[in-house]
């Protein structure tokens, strides 16, 4: 039974028939002026909404105070969505046009579904991409990144995008299509494996707050010294201070051991904590001249005063001359220095007094007495940092042999340099 022409099919016949062209809604010639017209028309109506979507609507986004919209502009959700104009018009006039021809009919629905379905990915991403940097512009973002969890959005739409695609072209259930997967269950795991365990070692990041967009982390197994730059779902980008970029995979960080120096650059300091190796046998007993002349040096002027006072009290209680050297207590020139260093500390502007700081002595070793530092810069700055602890080593070595001592240094077998 021959199918009564829709009121499009018949107007179309009617206007080829004023034009001198006798076709019937059966014909192929009818199929290609149809199928061109049908073009045409989605052409146009994606041309108007592009430029409606560009003129008008862009001016007034931009002259909104929400920067929501704006963001929206940047990463074309509009224009995407203009895409969607064109593929809602070819499925619906499709039946309208190609009742006839079941076959095309179907083609060009299947086409129109894939193109729409496409396009909602699109669109969609947009939105993804312009609440990923809406909320990166907030302060919570160095706390708890969603990169992630957006690249996680992103994937998951392209996963149900391709089943209802599969689903379409096979005339199945999406359902059906699903139930298909578990059989190929391990070859997705193998496939995905890094997806997945960055999924799951994302999720444990964001929870415990390990590592934040803008930390400063150390990955040695990786190579890896420098700034996070993103905390993706597989990858993580860090900024090397050699500005290079290394790229680590995103389960490295609960998988290996990293170092985040987070908690130094949230604190009041950074860590000075160095040696000085003294030469054992620069070190001695004082006598009362070099008493005299370090009671002039304002740092320990009061711990000399104090110190002669406490040793002559010992000394007299206990019946002890000063000339039996065996018996008495002496002050030695490298107690002295140590004491110097930490009332240096104390007084030093750049050093944080509120944290620790002490000036401790090490084991002796085959390289001398190690005398360390152990105190906080109040500049965590790094290029500040080492400015001041390289101050501070400067003074000190300089000041070795106004206190009788010498720093080890090992002796060399080769000839001066001339």
């Amino acid at each position: 039974m021959k199918e009564k022409p829709t009121q499009i099919s018949q107007l179309i016949l009617d206007s080829a028939s004023k034009w001198g062209i006798e076709i019937n809604s059966g014909s192929p010639l009818f199929t290609l002026f149809s199928v061109l017209i049908l073009l045409g028309v989605c052409w146009l109506a994606f041309k108007i909404t592009r430029r409606l979507f560009s003129g008008k609507i862009a001016r007034l986004i931009l002259a909104t105070k929400a920067t929501w919209d704006d963001e929206l502009q940047r990463h074309h959700f509009f224009r995407r969505g203009a895409h969607l104009v064109p593929g809602v018009l070819l499925y619906v006039l499709c039946p309208l046009l190609f009742a006839h021809a079941p076959l095309l009919l179907a083609l060009l629905q299947k086409l129109a579904f894939i193109y729409i379905l496409l396009t909602t990915v699109m669109v969609m991403s947009a939105v993804l991409n312009t609440i990923e940097d809406i909320y990166d512009s907030s302060r919570l973002a160095q706390r708890v990144p969603i990169t992630g969890f957006i690249q996680v959005g992103k994937l998951t739409l392209a996963l149900i995008a391709i089943i209802l695609i599969v689903s379409n072209l096979l005339e199945k259930s999406p359902v059906l299509i699903m139930s298909g997967l578990g059989a190929a269950a391990a070859i997705l795991l193998l496939v995905f494996r890094d997806t997945i365990l960055g999924f799951v070692a994302g999720v444990q990041i964001v929870a415990n707050r390990m590592v934040n967009n803008g930390d400063w982390i150390e990955l040695p197994k990786y190579g890896a010294d420098g700034t996070v730059l993103e905390l993706g779902l597989t990858t993580v980008k860090v900024r090397n201070w050699d500005n290079t970029i290394s790229t680590v995979p995103t389960y490295a960080l609960i998988g290996d051991s990293v170092k985040n120096w987070r908690g130094m650059q949230e604190s009041g300091g950074r860590r000075i904590k160095r040696a000085i190796n003294i030469d054992i046998q620069s070190v001695r007993f004082c006598d009362q001249d070099m008493l005299d002349n370090w009671e002039k040096i304002r740092f320990i002027k009061d711990y000399i005063s104090e110190k002669k006072r406490e040793l002559a009290k010992y000394n007299q209680d206990n019946s002890i001359t000063e000339q039996d050297l065996l018996n008495a207590r002496r002050l030695t020139n490298i107690g002295t220095f140590r004491a110097y260093m930490v009332r240096y500390l104390q007084n030093h502007p750049k050093i944080n007094q509120d944290m620790t700081l002490m000036v401790r002595q090490l084991a002796p070793t085959e390289l001398g007495l190690p005398l360390e530092i152990y105190c906080f810069s109040a500049d965590k700055n790094w290029v500040n940092y080492e400015g001041i602890q390289s101050d501070i080593f400067d003074h000190l070595l300089a000041m070795l042999p106004s206190f009788g001592l010498r720093a080890y240094q090992r002796v060399s077998d080769r000839p001066p340099m001339q």
